[in-house]
């Protein structure tokens, strides 16, 4: 079973050289901090996975394929909740995915808590 994904969770993206944490905008709770939704993917919600070595980055090739510092422009998470919306929003569990414009796939790798699972 998913687990519903909340404000501090930790996700990774395939050409980040860090983890980032999330930070939802939701204003409903799951647990005691924000719960996520799919579309959750503003410089607020994920501001930055450290240095991106992605070589579909414009910056990246500029630089001549040396890192640069990460600016993701992400899609909205898939699939997301099947039966739990916020807002009317699909919910984001941390089996979700989603793509950065740059090729990277970003990935839940913590939730951010545990005692909320989703289907």
């Amino acid at each position: 079973m998913a687990v519903q994904v909340s404000t501090g969770a930790e996700v990774l993206c395939t050409f980040g050289a860090a983890p980032a944490v999330f930070n939802a905008s939701s204003l409903d709770v799951a647990a005691t901090t924000p719960a996520g939704v799919i579309t959750d993917v503003t410089p607020e919600n994920i501001p930055t996975f450290g240095m991106c070595s992605a070589p579909t980055n414009p910056a990246v090739i500029a630089a001549f394929g040396s890192p640069v510092p990460c600016v993701p422009v992400l899609s909205p998470w898939t699939p997301g909740a099947a039966l739990v919306t916020i807002d009317d929003i699909p919910a984001l569990d941390d089996t979700s995915e989603c793509m950065c414009a740059w090729a990277g796939v970003i990935t839940v790798s913590d939730p951010g808590q545990l005692s909320v699972t989703i289907e």
